[in-house]
Protein backbone atom coordinates (compact mmCIF):
# COMPACT_ATOMS: atom_id res chain seq x y z
CA UNK A 1 0.00 0.00 0.00
CA UNK A 2 1.46 3.56 -1.16
CA UNK A 3 1.50 6.63 1.23
CA UNK A 4 -1.50 8.26 0.03
CA UNK A 5 -3.77 4.97 0.02
CA UNK A 6 -2.43 4.65 3.71
CA UNK A 7 -3.27 8.08 5.06
CA UNK A 8 -6.66 7.53 3.04
CA UNK A 9 -7.36 4.73 5.68
CA UNK A 10 -6.50 6.95 8.65
CA UNK A 11 -9.45 9.34 7.15
CA UNK A 12 -7.14 12.30 6.08
CA UNK A 13 -9.54 13.91 3.11
CA UNK A 14 -8.22 14.42 -0.38
CA UNK A 15 -6.90 17.88 0.10
CA UNK A 16 -4.28 16.57 3.14
CA UNK A 17 -2.96 13.76 0.86
CA UNK A 18 -2.19 15.63 -2.04
CA UNK A 19 0.03 17.74 0.67
CA UNK A 20 -2.44 20.97 -0.62
CA UNK A 21 -2.97 22.29 2.99
CA UNK A 22 -0.57 20.96 5.86
CA UNK A 23 -1.27 23.37 7.89
CA UNK A 24 -5.46 21.70 7.39
CA UNK A 25 -4.07 17.87 7.28
CA UNK A 26 -2.76 18.79 11.43
CA UNK A 27 -5.81 20.40 12.29
CA UNK A 28 -7.91 17.84 10.63
CA UNK A 29 -6.09 14.88 12.36
CA UNK A 30 -6.23 16.40 15.94
CA UNK A 31 -9.56 18.24 15.86
CA UNK A 32 -11.89 16.09 13.54
CA UNK A 33 -13.44 17.57 10.72
CA UNK A 34 -13.93 21.38 10.06
CA UNK A 35 -16.95 22.45 11.54
CA UNK A 36 -18.48 25.62 8.71
CA UNK A 37 -20.08 28.96 10.40
CA UNK A 38 -21.45 31.44 8.05
CA UNK A 39 -23.12 34.43 9.76
CA UNK A 40 -24.98 36.65 7.20
CA UNK A 41 -26.14 40.59 7.55
CA UNK A 42 -29.11 41.31 5.77
CA UNK A 43 -28.39 44.90 3.66
CA UNK A 44 -25.36 46.12 5.95
CA UNK A 45 -23.56 48.86 3.98
CA UNK A 46 -19.68 47.71 3.92
CA UNK A 47 -18.12 50.91 5.53
CA UNK A 48 -20.30 50.89 7.97
CA UNK A 49 -18.60 48.84 9.87
CA UNK A 50 -15.90 50.18 12.43
CA UNK A 51 -13.33 47.76 11.11
CA UNK A 52 -13.69 48.70 7.19
CA UNK A 53 -13.91 51.88 7.95
CA UNK A 54 -16.78 53.28 9.48
CA UNK A 55 -16.98 56.44 10.81
CA UNK A 56 -19.31 55.75 13.92
CA UNK A 57 -17.08 55.05 16.70
CA UNK A 58 -18.30 51.97 18.81
CA UNK A 59 -20.97 50.92 16.11
CA UNK A 60 -20.20 47.77 15.77
CA UNK A 61 -18.21 46.29 18.82
CA UNK A 62 -18.26 42.75 17.98
CA UNK A 63 -17.75 42.62 15.04
CA UNK A 64 -14.57 44.46 15.22
CA UNK A 65 -13.51 42.19 18.12
CA UNK A 66 -14.11 39.32 15.76
CA UNK A 67 -12.24 40.92 13.26
CA UNK A 68 -9.02 41.51 15.44
CA UNK A 69 -9.25 37.61 15.43
CA UNK A 70 -9.37 36.82 11.99
CA UNK A 71 -9.15 38.16 8.41
CA UNK A 72 -10.21 40.80 6.59
CA UNK A 73 -10.68 40.88 2.87
CA UNK A 74 -10.98 44.77 1.83
CA UNK A 75 -11.84 44.07 -1.60
CA UNK A 76 -14.66 41.78 -1.37
CA UNK A 77 -18.21 41.55 -3.13
CA UNK A 78 -21.10 39.75 -3.21
CA UNK A 79 -21.90 38.66 -6.53
CA UNK A 80 -25.76 39.90 -7.21
CA UNK A 81 -27.08 43.34 -5.25
CA UNK A 82 -29.73 41.37 -3.66
CA UNK A 83 -30.85 39.12 -1.24
CA UNK A 84 -32.20 35.35 -2.85
CA UNK A 85 -29.53 35.93 -5.66
CA UNK A 86 -26.92 36.99 -3.82
CA UNK A 87 -27.18 33.72 -1.59
CA UNK A 88 -27.72 31.54 -4.27
CA UNK A 89 -24.61 32.54 -5.56
CA UNK A 90 -23.18 31.60 -2.15
CA UNK A 91 -24.90 28.31 -2.14
CA UNK A 92 -24.46 26.90 -5.45
CA UNK A 93 -21.38 28.69 -6.66
CA UNK A 94 -22.64 29.53 -10.15
CA UNK A 95 -23.60 33.33 -11.30
CA UNK A 96 -27.72 33.62 -11.51
CA UNK A 97 -27.32 32.65 -15.16
CA UNK A 98 -26.30 29.20 -14.50
CA UNK A 99 -28.04 28.49 -11.24
CA UNK A 100 -31.40 29.60 -12.45
CA UNK A 101 -31.41 31.43 -9.57
CA UNK A 102 -31.95 35.21 -11.30
CA UNK A 103 -34.33 36.84 -8.78
CA UNK A 104 -36.62 36.02 -6.34
CA UNK A 105 -36.98 32.33 -7.31
CA UNK A 106 -35.99 28.81 -6.60
CA UNK A 107 -33.54 26.86 -8.89
CA UNK A 108 -34.91 23.61 -10.85
CA UNK A 109 -31.55 22.47 -12.20
CA UNK A 110 -29.63 19.39 -11.07
CA UNK A 111 -26.86 21.03 -9.70
CA UNK A 112 -25.20 20.82 -6.33
CA UNK A 113 -25.46 22.78 -3.58
CA UNK A 114 -23.41 23.80 -0.58
CA UNK A 115 -25.51 22.51 2.28
CA UNK A 116 -26.62 19.15 0.45
CA UNK A 117 -22.62 18.12 -0.40
CA UNK A 118 -21.79 18.60 3.13
CA UNK A 119 -25.19 16.93 3.99
CA UNK A 120 -23.56 14.10 1.78
CA UNK A 121 -19.94 14.19 3.96
CA UNK A 122 -21.66 13.84 7.24
CA UNK A 123 -22.72 17.17 8.46
CA UNK A 124 -25.40 18.51 10.46
CA UNK A 125 -26.65 21.47 8.39
CA UNK A 126 -28.93 24.04 10.16
CA UNK A 127 -30.32 27.76 9.70
CA UNK A 128 -31.60 30.79 11.26
CA UNK A 129 -33.77 33.36 9.53
CA UNK A 130 -33.84 33.78 5.88
CA UNK A 131 -34.42 30.20 4.91
CA UNK A 132 -36.26 30.92 1.62
CA UNK A 133 -33.85 33.02 0.37
CA UNK A 134 -31.30 30.72 1.77
CA UNK A 135 -32.41 27.76 0.60
CA UNK A 136 -31.58 27.66 -3.35
CA UNK A 137 -33.41 24.04 -3.79
CA UNK A 138 -36.83 24.33 -2.69
CA UNK A 139 -37.20 21.03 -1.68
CA UNK A 140 -34.32 20.68 0.51
CA UNK A 141 -34.90 20.12 4.45
CA UNK A 142 -32.26 21.34 6.86
CA UNK A 143 -31.58 19.68 9.63
CA UNK A 144 -32.14 22.30 12.01
CA UNK A 145 -34.39 25.30 10.88
CA UNK A 146 -36.26 28.36 12.58
CA UNK A 147 -36.98 31.13 10.78
CA UNK A 148 -38.00 34.59 11.28
CA UNK A 149 -41.10 34.33 12.72
CA UNK A 150 -39.48 32.47 15.52
CA UNK A 151 -36.63 34.89 15.72
CA UNK A 152 -38.39 38.12 16.84
CA UNK A 153 -38.91 38.77 13.69
CA UNK A 154 -35.32 38.12 12.80
CA UNK A 155 -34.60 40.74 15.21
CA UNK A 156 -33.78 39.26 18.74
CA UNK A 157 -30.51 38.57 19.39
CA UNK A 158 -31.20 36.49 22.66
CA UNK A 159 -33.79 34.01 20.81
CA UNK A 160 -30.32 33.75 17.95
CA UNK A 161 -28.18 32.75 21.11
CA UNK A 162 -30.46 30.05 22.51
CA UNK A 163 -31.18 28.60 19.13
CA UNK A 164 -27.67 28.57 18.60
CA UNK A 165 -27.10 26.63 21.94
CA UNK A 166 -29.39 24.29 20.96
CA UNK A 167 -27.83 23.07 17.58
CA UNK A 168 -24.59 22.82 18.38
CA UNK A 169 -25.87 20.88 21.63
CA UNK A 170 -27.61 18.55 19.17
CA UNK A 171 -24.36 18.30 16.96
CA UNK A 172 -22.19 17.91 20.08
CA UNK A 173 -24.68 14.73 20.97
CA UNK A 174 -24.72 13.06 17.17
CA UNK A 175 -20.86 13.75 17.40
CA UNK A 176 -21.19 15.11 13.62
CA UNK A 177 -19.89 18.30 11.95
CA UNK A 178 -21.71 21.32 10.76
CA UNK A 179 -22.51 24.25 8.57
CA UNK A 180 -24.59 26.34 10.01
CA UNK A 181 -26.18 29.54 8.61
CA UNK A 182 -26.94 32.16 10.56
CA UNK A 183 -28.67 35.25 9.19
CA UNK A 184 -29.70 38.25 10.38
CA UNK A 185 -32.68 39.95 9.31
CA UNK A 186 -31.23 43.34 11.18
CA UNK A 187 -30.40 46.06 8.86
CA UNK A 188 -32.94 45.38 6.27
CA UNK A 189 -35.78 47.43 6.31
CA UNK A 190 -37.97 48.41 8.24
CA UNK A 191 -35.38 50.12 10.25
CA UNK A 192 -35.48 50.77 14.01
CA UNK A 193 -37.29 53.63 15.10
CA UNK A 194 -37.07 54.35 18.54
CA UNK A 195 -40.57 54.03 20.22
CA UNK A 196 -42.10 52.78 17.28
CA UNK A 197 -40.57 49.10 17.73
CA UNK A 198 -41.13 46.27 15.73
CA UNK A 199 -43.69 43.33 16.99
CA UNK A 200 -41.06 41.05 18.64
CA UNK A 201 -37.82 42.67 18.13
CA UNK A 202 -35.67 43.35 20.87
CA UNK A 203 -34.27 47.14 21.70
CA UNK A 204 -30.79 47.52 20.27
CA UNK A 205 -28.07 47.98 22.85
CA UNK A 206 -27.96 51.55 21.45
CA UNK A 207 -29.14 53.93 19.46
CA UNK A 208 -28.58 56.88 17.23
CA UNK A 209 -29.48 60.34 16.10
CA UNK A 210 -29.53 61.96 12.96
CA UNK A 211 -26.38 64.14 14.14
CA UNK A 212 -24.39 61.17 14.27
CA UNK A 213 -25.18 59.93 10.55
CA UNK A 214 -22.18 60.01 8.19
CA UNK A 215 -24.51 60.48 4.56
CA UNK A 216 -22.88 58.28 2.08
CA UNK A 217 -21.05 60.40 -0.56
CA UNK A 218 -23.94 58.86 -3.41
CA UNK A 219 -27.18 60.39 -1.68
CA UNK A 220 -27.45 64.52 -1.00
CA UNK A 221 -26.55 65.15 2.68
CA UNK A 222 -30.34 66.09 3.31
CA UNK A 223 -32.56 66.24 6.74
CA UNK A 224 -34.68 63.41 5.56
CA UNK A 225 -31.90 61.35 4.62
CA UNK A 226 -30.29 61.71 7.92
CA UNK A 227 -32.96 60.66 9.59
CA UNK A 228 -33.98 57.31 7.79
CA UNK A 229 -29.78 56.54 8.38
CA UNK A 230 -30.07 56.87 12.11
CA UNK A 231 -32.80 54.48 12.05
CA UNK A 232 -30.95 52.34 9.95
CA UNK A 233 -27.84 52.80 12.50
CA UNK A 234 -29.84 51.19 15.04
CA UNK A 235 -30.80 48.64 12.81
CA UNK A 236 -26.88 47.92 12.71
CA UNK A 237 -26.09 47.90 16.44
CA UNK A 238 -28.69 45.21 16.71
CA UNK A 239 -27.14 43.38 13.94
CA UNK A 240 -24.08 43.23 15.80
CA UNK A 241 -25.63 42.41 18.82
CA UNK A 242 -27.54 39.14 16.99
CA UNK A 243 -23.64 38.30 15.71
CA UNK A 244 -22.04 38.97 19.55
CA UNK A 245 -24.71 36.49 21.02
CA UNK A 246 -24.25 33.57 17.77
CA UNK A 247 -19.72 34.15 18.67
CA UNK A 248 -20.85 33.48 22.46
CA UNK A 249 -22.58 30.75 21.78
CA UNK A 250 -20.30 29.40 19.94
CA UNK A 251 -17.25 29.82 22.25
CA UNK A 252 -19.41 28.23 25.01
CA UNK A 253 -20.21 25.03 22.95
CA UNK A 254 -16.41 24.22 22.70
CA UNK A 255 -16.31 23.98 19.06
CA UNK A 256 -14.73 27.37 18.36
CA UNK A 257 -11.43 25.97 18.00
CA UNK A 258 -12.41 24.22 14.91
CA UNK A 259 -14.80 26.51 13.32
CA UNK A 260 -14.50 28.12 10.81
CA UNK A 261 -16.46 31.20 10.83
CA UNK A 262 -17.31 33.66 8.17
CA UNK A 263 -19.07 37.54 8.03
CA UNK A 264 -20.32 38.83 5.19
CA UNK A 265 -23.36 40.88 4.03
CA UNK A 266 -25.70 39.98 1.12
CA UNK A 267 -25.44 43.09 -0.51
CA UNK A 268 -25.20 46.99 0.33
CA UNK A 269 -27.72 49.35 2.09
CA UNK A 270 -31.08 49.66 0.84
CA UNK A 271 -31.12 53.38 -0.38
CA UNK A 272 -30.97 54.23 -4.01
CA UNK A 273 -27.56 53.42 -5.74
CA UNK A 274 -26.53 50.72 -3.04
CA UNK A 275 -28.74 47.63 -3.32
CA UNK A 276 -30.83 46.53 -5.98
CA UNK A 277 -27.95 47.95 -8.18
CA UNK A 278 -24.67 47.13 -9.23
CA UNK A 279 -22.29 50.20 -8.25
CA UNK A 280 -19.57 49.80 -5.50
CA UNK A 281 -21.91 50.09 -2.76
CA UNK A 282 -24.01 47.82 -3.87
CA UNK A 283 -22.14 44.72 -4.08
CA UNK A 284 -18.88 45.65 -2.21
CA UNK A 285 -18.82 43.42 1.15
CA UNK A 286 -17.69 43.40 5.04
CA UNK A 287 -15.95 39.43 4.31
CA UNK A 288 -13.91 38.30 7.38
CA UNK A 289 -12.58 35.35 8.45
CA UNK A 290 -11.63 33.32 11.48
CA UNK A 291 -10.01 29.83 11.29
CA UNK A 292 -7.94 29.43 14.37
CA UNK A 293 -4.83 27.65 13.38
CA UNK A 294 -4.73 28.58 10.04
CA UNK A 295 -5.80 32.25 9.25
CA UNK A 296 -3.59 34.97 10.69
CA UNK A 297 -5.12 37.25 13.84
CA UNK A 298 -5.44 40.58 12.50
CA UNK A 299 -4.62 40.55 9.19
CA UNK A 300 -6.20 42.41 6.43
CA UNK A 301 -5.55 41.42 2.66
CA UNK A 302 -5.66 44.57 0.60
CA UNK A 303 -4.57 42.59 -2.22
CA UNK A 304 -6.83 40.19 -3.76
CA UNK A 305 -10.65 40.42 -4.81
CA UNK A 306 -13.11 38.04 -4.06
CA UNK A 307 -16.58 37.20 -4.24
CA UNK A 308 -19.32 35.44 -3.07
CA UNK A 309 -19.11 32.79 -6.41
CA UNK A 310 -15.87 31.49 -4.64
CA UNK A 311 -17.95 30.92 -0.70
CA UNK A 312 -18.83 27.42 -2.13
CA UNK A 313 -15.65 26.14 -3.71
CA UNK A 314 -13.40 27.32 -0.74
CA UNK A 315 -15.62 26.02 2.11
CA UNK A 316 -14.66 22.18 0.49
CA UNK A 317 -11.28 22.74 -0.10
CA UNK A 318 -11.12 24.02 3.76
CA UNK A 319 -12.84 20.71 4.86
CA UNK A 320 -11.18 18.30 3.07
CA UNK A 321 -13.79 17.61 0.43
CA UNK A 322 -13.77 17.23 -3.27
CA UNK A 323 -15.30 20.55 -4.82
CA UNK A 324 -17.84 19.46 -7.50
CA UNK A 325 -17.32 20.42 -11.36
CA UNK A 326 -19.06 23.25 -12.99
CA UNK A 327 -18.86 25.67 -10.27
CA UNK A 328 -18.08 29.09 -11.99
CA UNK A 329 -16.16 30.48 -8.97
CA UNK A 330 -12.59 28.83 -7.34
CA UNK A 331 -11.32 28.71 -4.13
CA UNK A 332 -9.16 31.42 -1.94
CA UNK A 333 -7.92 29.08 0.62
CA UNK A 334 -4.09 29.98 -0.85
CA UNK A 335 -4.93 33.46 0.84
CA UNK A 336 -6.36 31.79 4.46
CA UNK A 337 -3.32 30.61 4.45
CA UNK A 338 -1.51 33.61 3.99
CA UNK A 339 -0.40 33.12 0.54
CA UNK A 340 -0.81 34.54 -2.83
CA UNK A 341 -3.10 33.61 -5.28
CA UNK A 342 -3.48 34.90 -9.14
CA UNK A 343 -6.55 35.73 -11.30
CA UNK A 344 -7.60 37.97 -8.55
CA UNK A 345 -7.86 41.22 -9.63
CA UNK A 346 -11.41 41.89 -10.62
CA UNK A 347 -15.11 40.67 -10.17
CA UNK A 348 -18.12 40.14 -11.88
CA UNK A 349 -21.40 41.07 -10.42
CA UNK A 350 -25.28 40.83 -11.91
CA UNK A 351 -28.49 41.53 -11.36
CA UNK A 352 -31.37 40.33 -13.38
CA UNK A 353 -34.84 40.31 -11.84
CA UNK A 354 -35.75 42.85 -8.31
CA UNK A 355 -38.73 42.18 -6.15
CA UNK A 356 -42.03 41.17 -7.97
CA UNK A 357 -39.75 39.88 -10.98
CA UNK A 358 -38.95 43.21 -12.71
CA UNK A 359 -36.44 42.43 -14.87
CA UNK A 360 -33.74 45.27 -15.20
CA UNK A 361 -30.60 43.51 -16.20
CA UNK A 362 -26.85 45.13 -15.27
CA UNK A 363 -23.50 43.63 -15.82
CA UNK A 364 -20.50 44.83 -14.36
CA UNK A 365 -16.73 44.00 -14.25
CA UNK A 366 -14.66 45.95 -11.14
CA UNK A 367 -11.09 46.13 -10.14
CA UNK A 368 -9.88 47.89 -7.76
CA UNK A 369 -8.96 50.62 -10.43
CA UNK A 370 -12.22 50.93 -12.39
CA UNK A 371 -15.79 49.79 -12.82
CA UNK A 372 -17.76 49.66 -15.88
CA UNK A 373 -21.50 48.97 -16.44
CA UNK A 374 -23.78 47.71 -18.94
CA UNK A 375 -27.54 48.48 -18.37
CA UNK A 376 -29.33 47.18 -21.33
CA UNK A 377 -32.87 48.55 -20.41
CA UNK A 378 -31.84 51.81 -20.18
CA UNK A 379 -32.59 53.74 -23.26
CA UNK A 380 -34.18 57.55 -21.86
CA UNK A 381 -37.54 55.87 -21.58
CA UNK A 382 -37.63 53.59 -19.19
CA UNK A 383 -37.91 54.35 -15.36
CA UNK A 384 -35.87 52.23 -12.63
CA UNK A 385 -37.91 51.90 -9.36
CA UNK A 386 -37.09 49.65 -6.30
CA UNK A 387 -38.82 48.44 -3.04
CA UNK A 388 -35.65 50.47 -1.60
CA UNK A 389 -36.37 53.80 -1.60
CA UNK A 390 -38.24 55.41 1.59
CA UNK A 391 -37.49 58.41 3.18
CA UNK A 392 -34.18 58.79 1.24
CA UNK A 393 -35.53 58.75 -1.71
CA UNK A 394 -38.46 61.03 -0.76
CA UNK A 395 -36.12 63.51 0.65
CA UNK A 396 -34.54 63.26 -2.89
CA UNK A 397 -37.47 64.02 -4.83
CA UNK A 398 -38.65 66.74 -2.64
CA UNK A 399 -35.35 68.08 -2.89
CA UNK A 400 -34.91 67.89 -6.35
CA UNK A 401 -37.64 70.46 -7.04
CA UNK A 402 -35.15 73.65 -6.08
CA UNK A 403 -31.83 71.36 -5.81
CA UNK A 404 -30.09 70.90 -9.09
CA UNK A 405 -27.11 68.35 -7.61
CA UNK A 406 -30.36 66.06 -6.08
CA UNK A 407 -32.40 66.81 -9.55
CA UNK A 408 -29.23 64.90 -11.46
CA UNK A 409 -28.98 62.04 -8.70
CA UNK A 410 -32.98 61.09 -8.71
CA UNK A 411 -32.98 61.37 -12.62
CA UNK A 412 -29.60 59.11 -12.72
CA UNK A 413 -31.47 57.24 -10.31
CA UNK A 414 -34.30 56.84 -12.34
CA UNK A 415 -32.91 56.61 -15.83
CA UNK A 416 -29.18 55.41 -15.96
CA UNK A 417 -27.21 55.58 -19.04
CA UNK A 418 -26.86 52.45 -21.30
CA UNK A 419 -22.69 52.53 -19.85
CA UNK A 420 -21.06 53.44 -17.06
CA UNK A 421 -17.56 54.23 -16.30
CA UNK A 422 -16.09 55.26 -12.80
CA UNK A 423 -12.67 55.50 -11.51
CA UNK A 424 -13.22 53.40 -8.29
CA UNK A 425 -9.65 54.72 -6.40
CA UNK A 426 -10.67 58.19 -7.04
CA UNK A 427 -14.61 58.40 -7.36
CA UNK A 428 -15.68 55.00 -5.21
CA UNK A 429 -19.54 57.07 -4.87
CA UNK A 430 -19.33 56.43 -8.52
CA UNK A 431 -20.41 60.21 -9.28
CA UNK A 432 -18.87 61.16 -12.58
CA UNK A 433 -19.45 58.67 -15.14
CA UNK A 434 -16.27 58.60 -18.19
CA UNK A 435 -17.93 56.18 -20.40
CA UNK A 436 -17.45 59.33 -23.14
CA UNK A 437 -14.45 60.82 -22.08
CA UNK A 438 -11.62 60.31 -24.96
CA UNK A 439 -8.62 60.42 -22.56
CA UNK A 440 -10.58 57.39 -20.71
CA UNK A 441 -11.41 55.09 -24.32
CA UNK A 442 -8.33 52.83 -23.58
CA UNK A 443 -9.96 52.04 -20.11
CA UNK A 444 -13.53 51.49 -21.74
CA UNK A 445 -12.25 49.21 -24.56
CA UNK A 446 -10.69 46.82 -21.94
CA UNK A 447 -13.40 46.54 -19.32
CA UNK A 448 -15.58 45.99 -22.07
CA UNK A 449 -13.23 43.20 -23.63
CA UNK A 450 -13.13 41.68 -20.19
CA UNK A 451 -17.24 41.92 -19.83
CA UNK A 452 -17.23 40.56 -22.94
CA UNK A 453 -14.87 37.35 -22.46
CA UNK A 454 -16.96 36.48 -19.05
CA UNK A 455 -20.21 36.98 -20.52
CA UNK A 456 -18.87 34.44 -23.40
CA UNK A 457 -16.79 32.18 -20.70
CA UNK A 458 -20.22 31.77 -18.73
CA UNK A 459 -23.02 31.48 -21.04
CA UNK A 460 -24.55 34.44 -20.03
CA UNK A 461 -27.66 34.80 -22.48
CA UNK A 462 -27.07 38.63 -22.82
CA UNK A 463 -24.46 38.37 -24.35
CA UNK A 464 -26.40 39.02 -27.64
CA UNK A 465 -27.25 42.28 -25.97
CA UNK A 466 -24.09 43.30 -25.60
CA UNK A 467 -22.75 42.32 -28.82
CA UNK A 468 -25.41 44.24 -30.09
CA UNK A 469 -25.35 47.52 -27.60
CA UNK A 470 -25.21 49.49 -30.60
CA UNK A 471 -28.59 48.49 -31.99
CA UNK A 472 -31.43 49.55 -29.78
CA UNK A 473 -33.97 47.31 -31.18
CA UNK A 474 -31.99 44.27 -31.05
CA UNK A 475 -31.05 44.97 -27.54
CA UNK A 476 -34.89 45.03 -26.59
CA UNK A 477 -35.57 41.53 -28.58
CA UNK A 478 -32.61 39.99 -26.72
CA UNK A 479 -34.43 41.18 -23.59
CA UNK A 480 -37.55 40.15 -24.31
CA UNK A 481 -36.09 36.76 -25.44
CA UNK A 482 -34.12 36.21 -22.29
CA UNK A 483 -36.84 37.62 -19.30
CA UNK A 484 -40.19 36.94 -21.67
CA UNK A 485 -43.11 38.49 -19.59
CA UNK A 486 -40.64 39.69 -16.97
CA UNK A 487 -39.47 42.14 -19.01
CA UNK A 488 -42.73 42.97 -20.46
CA UNK A 489 -43.66 43.71 -16.95
CA UNK A 490 -41.16 45.81 -16.39
CA UNK A 491 -41.40 47.94 -19.70
CA UNK A 492 -45.54 48.27 -18.82
CA UNK A 493 -44.47 49.04 -15.47
CA UNK A 494 -42.05 51.86 -16.75
CA UNK A 495 -44.81 53.18 -19.00
CA UNK A 496 -46.88 53.32 -16.34
CA UNK A 497 -44.27 55.90 -14.55
CA UNK A 498 -43.85 58.04 -17.20
CA UNK A 499 -47.52 58.34 -17.74
CA UNK A 500 -48.15 59.37 -14.22
CA UNK A 501 -45.46 61.54 -14.29
CA UNK A 502 -46.80 63.38 -17.18
CA UNK A 503 -49.87 63.81 -15.93
CA UNK A 504 -48.54 65.67 -12.24
CA UNK A 505 -46.68 68.17 -14.61
CA UNK A 506 -50.00 69.18 -16.31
Amino acid sequence: MNRRAFLKTLGWSAACVAGLAPAICGAESKRGKLNILLFTADDLNCDTVGCFGGKVPGLTPNLDAFAIEGLRFAHAHVNAAICQPSRGVLATGRYGHNSGVMGFMHTTRDIPTIMQTLRDAGYLTGILGKVDHSTPKASYRWDFVHDQNELGNGRDPEIYYRYCQEFLARCRQEGKPFYFMVNSHDPHRPFHIPGQPMEGAKEPSKTYTAAEVPVPGFVPDLPGVRGELSYYLNSVRRLDDTFGKTMQALQESGFAENTLVMFLSDNGIAIPFAKCNAYLASTRTPWIVRWPGVVKRGALDRQHMISGIDFFPTVLEAAGLPVPPGLDGFSFLPLLQGGEQSGRDQVFTQIDMKAGGFAVPMRCVQSQRLGYIFSPWSDGQFVYRNNNEGLTMKAMVEAAKTDPRAAQRVRMFRYRTFEELYDLQNDPDCLNNLVDKPDRRDDLDHLRDELHAWMERTHDPLLPAFENRTNPEKVKAVLANVYGANYSKAAQAAQNVRRRQKDEQQ
